[in-house]
């Protein structure tokens, strides 16, 4: 397999960025409006907020708090501008992204007499140094193995399964046996499939997690009365052509290839090594793909029927579509036409080969049409009640 190069910024933890953000970060809803006026204010920032925080116990707090350090230590994250109002997990954060050796500021509102406006003010100072900061940093080459890259399907149609999705699958397998790292997620979507990614488990014990997995999602649901009939496969599924949960699930792994699964991830929780992992986590796009954003995916490969808009902030999200309609009427939306291979006219083994040089020229630098047109969010996951 040809080794492909890419150009990068290198990191001082050893990861390397496919961008070079400075990154605004609210860890609390009180202080998102000032985050947000902060980040209007430094043009080029990206800023992410966090509606809540306080009240959380459990599995919420831990995924929280792994998600908030993890989109901090993001490779694509030059810096991090933290903006809190709770001293201590501040303290934290500041802590794990410091052991990183990333340039970081955190500022509380405590420390401003709880003046929003003095918060602001000496945000946007702190964040004007980091920007300059970063800037002097330049790209260099980087191998595959540099990658970590996350799979996602959203509004899913027949030509998904039958050509976009398995073409991920061959640019998975092609950037797992590169060294990289590749997640995929989505549980539910699972369901019907699951004795199939279970045969490639390395283990018993990661084949028996991934079936767990599933059977936990099925039966939450069931416990709280949700049919999972007209659920998924949803209305907008259902109307493109897809008629039950099995076929849905069929398509949606075949996005996840041939290679071993190497372990089973929480949501926002970073791979062990090289290789091909599954997360449990939320099948809507939103929380998966920041799920694997907080995990450490520089970029994420997402397939979609009749068209997505949804993107990342943090990571360039390459949109794939084989619907020779969506192809033609979503143009800026979709950064690559597999329609030829639906329609005949060009070889799966082909179509991965482009979309492999594609998926490298994005990393060293070419903008996405999420990125051209200001798209993209990141989305933590609430799994229960607050206190």
């Amino acid at each position: 397999m040809v080794q492909l190069q890419w150009q990068g910024y290198h990191r001082a933890d050893g990861s390397v960025g496919v961008r070079n953000d400075l990154l605004v970060l609210s860890i609390a809803g009180l202080t998102g409006p000032t985050a947000r006026r902060v980040a209007a204010a430094l043009p080029g920032s990206k800023c992410v907020t966090m509606p809540f925080g306080g009240g959380l116990i459990g599995e919420d707090a831990q995924a929280h708090l792994r998600s908030l350090i993890g989109f901090g230590l993001n490779p694509n994250v030059g810096a991090v501008l933290l903006i809190g109002s709770d001293t201590p997990k501040l303290q934290q954060i500041s802590q794990a992204i410091a052991a990183s050796k990333k340039p970081f500021a955190a500022l509380c509102l405590d420390d401003c007499e709880h003046d929003a406006l003095t918060l602001t003010d000496r945000a946007i100072r702190a964040g004007a140094q980091l920007r300059l900061e970063i800037s002097r940093l330049r790209r260099q080459s980087a191998a595959l193995s540099d990658l970590c890259v996350g799979l996602e399907c959203g509004r899913s149609d027949p030509s998904s399964g039958m050509v976009a999705n398995p073409l991920i699958g061959q640019v998975a397998d092609r950037l797992e046996q590169a060294g990289a790292q590749v997640i995929f997620g989505e549980t539910l979507e699972w369901l019907g499939a699951e004795h199939l990614l279970a045969q490639r488990a390395s283990s018993t014990q990661v084949a028996q997690k991934l079936v767990a997995a599933v059977e936990r999602r099925e039966q939450l649901a069931r416990s709280k009365g949700q049919d999972l009939l007209g659920n998924n496969p949803g209305p907008t599924n259902i109307a493109a052509g897809l008629s039950t949960i099995e076929e849905k699930s069929l398509g949606a792994i075949a996005k996840s290839g041939s290679a071993p699964i190497r372990g089973i991830l929480a949501l926002a929780q970073r791979p062990s090594g090289p290789g091909l992992y599954a997360m449990d986590a939320s099948a809507y796009s939103p929380e998966s793909l920041s799920g694997f954003v907080s995990a450490g995916a520089q970029m994420l490969l997402f397939s979609t029927g009749v068209g997505n808009s949804y993107v990342s902030l943090l990571a360039p999200t390459l949109k794939i579509s084989a619907n020779p309609r969506a192809a033609r009427t979503l143009m800026q939306q979709l950064d690559f036409d597999a329609s030829a291979v639906f329609e005949g006219r060009m070889s799966a083994s082909n179509a991965a080969d482009q979309l492999m040089h594609r998926l490298v020229d994005v990393a060293s630098g070419t903008l996405t049409w999420g990125e051209v047109l200001g798209e993209g969010d990141e989305v933590v996951a609430r799994l229960g009640e607050a206190l």
